[in-house]
Order: structure tokens, then C-alpha cells, then sequence
């Protein structure tokens, strides 16, 4: 524990995808400043809180070499609100020089004011919500921004210093065809950027689109979502295509030219220790999780009272330790040490999951080479059922 990543949620969109699962949610300008000055008065007020829940403020005084704003779209809460709001960051914490500062923005949330004032912070790193390059699809999950949009985005940044950017793409959407995947993964590539996560539509009752399809409904295009075969296929192409491209694998759903692989993401997967700001984050100190209040209202009148906003708080077992190492690390490309999970959980951890892995990499979904095991490519698809063993 030398170093540490903050993140900070926004839990506000200028409007509710229909497939979104996250509590992000729309909101008048004015709930802004209320939430903004929570997260000033949480950042401020750290010491207290972690003293009133025993966890130790030795976390305070580590450096952050990673910082991470998303939601939600940050970028809503436009300059103003964020600047106040990374002051009282840089008072707070130690922030590396090589910081990798990450902003998640939507194509049309940001102007060139807005990126050239991030920029004076430090902001070095765009996560830009794309989804696809196809009008039609963006339009049925109700997405407010054109697919020429992301493009301008870019252009836009790269102009003002800010040259590492990542895009988000999803296979799967309402009325999305194997000719708009291969349009959508091509007009990506044209933009060049350092890093693309690819992530899967997935069918979840927390979400609009996904309840409908559970009930068999045909509201928010639900009739025009593809099959499971065509998700299959296009995470396939979508692998093969940008492994072209010279965007490399390093984790099921995340491409990344070499060096660019997102510094704060693996510190999850790597079980590192991060501290979660804002309504609904989540933290970890390699013992301990812990998250705030979900609701962002509720989440600003309990920061309001001088309470911690601190909703549950869980300490993990040596066994429960070891599993998430496995089933967050074995995400990655590289996989897993087996030796390092001996030394850091006891030799009687890991012989309790031999059994499972010998199964597993029997079966031909993990490989196992000398004191390394990784995630055979076969099943990255079925990852989470592979994930399940170790639980």
C-alpha cells in the first residue's frame, strides 16, 4: 500500500440510456451545487469519517498516482463545480507528477473552454461514452449525441493537449447489424485512439431495455435487439479488429495500444487499494470495502448534517481476499500469480482452489503455465460462470 487511486462519481446524465443499470439519473442544474459542495465537505471531512468507522488515515497520506472522475457525466457539473471540487482533492491528498487524470465525458458535454480550463488541472485522459457510430442506434437507446459528435470530440481535445482518449463501444444495441458493428469499429479506429472498451449489451432488470425484454415487451426497441449468437460474433470480430489495429488485449472487455492501458482500472483487478467519493462509490484498503449511500439527495443531506456518508462496511476474510484475487485478477490478460497468492493468503488458500483450477484448466478454460494462470480465450464469453468457481 504505497500508492492509491481516487474516484469520484457524478451520478447525473443529461439523459437515461435505456439499457443503463447504473444508478445515474437525471436531475435539475440545481441539485448540482448541493452535491457538488457534499463532495468538497466528504473530501474535507475524511479524517473524522474513516476515525468513526476504524479505518486507519494512513490511506490519507499515500500518494495518487491515479485519479478517476466518472458517473454518470461529470462534465455536467461543468468547470466551475469541478475546479472547486479538485482543489479541495490537491488539498487533501498528494498527487504523483506522472498523476494519470482521467475524466468520463459524453460527445457534446464538452466544449473547448471546458477541456482547455481540465487541461490547467491536469486532466491528461478522456473516457468518451461512443457507445457506436450509428445514428439509429444511439437514437433507440436514447442517446442525445450524433455519431459525427464523438469525432469532433476528439479532434477537439487533441487540440488542446489532452492526447491519451479512450472510447467506449458496446456490441448488442437495438437495430445494430454485423454491416453498422463493422462501420462502428472502423470510424473508432479512424480516430486513433489509445484505448477502446468494449462492453457486451447485457439483459438486466435494472434496466429499462433490459425488463422489457424480460417481459417480452417491444417498448425501447426491444424487438430490434439482437441475438446472443450476434453478440458472440461480433466480440469475436471486435477482438480480432482492433488486435489489427495495434490495440492490444490486457483484459476481457479493454484495448490498449502500448503504455496505455487505464493505470486506475487494474488497480481493481490487481486489488489494489482506491478511495470512492460521491453517491453510491465504492473503496477498498486490501482488507476492507466499503461504499456510500446510493442516492445522491440522500448522499448530500447526510454529508450536510457532518455524518459520514459511509452506507456498509465489510471486512473481508483471508478466504474471501483470496477469491477476489482470483476472480477480478484472472479478468486480465495476463492472469494470475499463484505463488504471489501464496504468500499473501498461506499455502492452505490456494490448495483449497486446486481442485477448481486443475478442473477448470482440464476443461480448457484456464491455462496454467509454471506458477501463472490466465483465462484460456475461449472463455472470455463465459467468464462469469468461469468467476463463479472461485466464490
Amino acid at each position: 500500500m504505497n500508492i492509491l487511486g481516487v474516484y469520484v462519481q457524478v451520478p447525473f446524465c443529461a439523459s437515461k440510456c435505456s439499457f443503463c443499470n447504473f444508478s445515474s439519473r437525471v436531475e435539475r442544474a440545481s441539485v448540482f451545487d448541493s452535491y457538488s459542495g457534499a463532495l468538497e465537505n466528504e473530501i474535507k471531512d475524511l479524517p473524522e469519517a474513516y476515525a468513526a468507522r476504524s479505518i486507519s488515515r494512513e490511506l490519507l497520506t499515500l500518494p495518487v498516482d491515479t485519479l478517476y472522475m466518472g458517473g454518470g457525466t461529470p462534465s455536467l457539473l461543468g468547470a466551475r463545480r469541478l475546479e472547486r471540487i479538485i482543489r479541495a482533492l490537491q488539498a487533501r491528498f498528494e498527487f504523483c507528477p506522472d498523476l494519470e487524470f482521467t475524466l468520463e465525458v459524453t460527445p457534446g458535454s464538452a466544449d473547448a473552454d471546458f477541456l482547455a480550463q481540465a487541461r490547467r488541472w491536469g486532466l491528461n485522459r478522456l473516457s468518451i461514452g461512443a457507445q457506436t457510430f450509428d445514428d439509429l442506434e444511439l437514437r433507440a437507446v436514447g442517446r442525445l449525441h450524433r455519431a459525427s459528435e464523438t469525432g469532433e470530440l476528439v479532434k477537439l481535445a487533441r487540440r488542446q493537449g489532452i492526447q491519451n482518449i479512450s472510447l467506449d463501444l458496446i456490441a448488442g444495441l437495438p437495430h445494430q447489424t454485423k454491416n453498422s458493428w463493422r462501420h462502428t469499429l472502423e470510424a473508432a479506429a479512424r480516430l486513433e485512439p489509445q484505448h477502446i472498451s468494449l462492453y457486451l449489451f447485457e439483459i438486466d432488470e435494472k434496466s429499462r431495455l433490459g425488463r422489457e425484454l424480460l417481459g417480452q415487451g417491444t417498448h425501447y426497441h426491444a424487438s430490434a435487439v439482437p441475438g446472443e449468437a450476434f453478440v458472440t460474433d461480433a466480440y469475436e470480430d471486435g477482438r480480432e479488429f482492433l488486435e489489427r489495429e495495434g490495440l492490444t488485449q490486457y483484459e476481457i472487455s479493454n484495448f490498449a495500444r502500448p503504455g496505455f492501458e487505464s493505470r486506475h482500472n487494474q488497480k481493481y483487478w490487481r486489488l489494489d487499494p482506491y478511495l470512492g467519493l460521491g453517491a453510491g462509490a465504492h473503496s477498498f484498503d486490501g482488507q476492507r470495502r466499503w461504499a456510500n449511500h446510493t442516492d445522491p439527495r440522500a448522499y448530500s443531506e447526510t454529508v450536510a448534517r457532518g455524518t459520514s456518508p459511509i452506507d456498509e462496511l465489510r471486512l473481508l476474510s483471508a478466504r474471501e481476499q483470496a477469491e477476489e484475487f482470483f476472480f477480478l485478477g484472472l479478468r486480465q490478460r495476463q492472469g494470475v500469480n499463484l505463488s504471489l497468492a501464496e504468500q499473501q493468503w498461506g499455502t492452505d488458500q490456494v490448495a483449497r482452489l486446486k481442485e477448481r483450477i486443475a478442473a477448470l484448466t482440464a476443461e480448457g478454460w484456464l491455462e496454467q503455465n509454471g506458477s501463472t494462470l490466465r483465462l484460456a480465450e475461449r472463455a472470455y464469453l463465459v467468464s462469469n460462470e468461469v468467476f463463479q468457481e472461485f466464490v
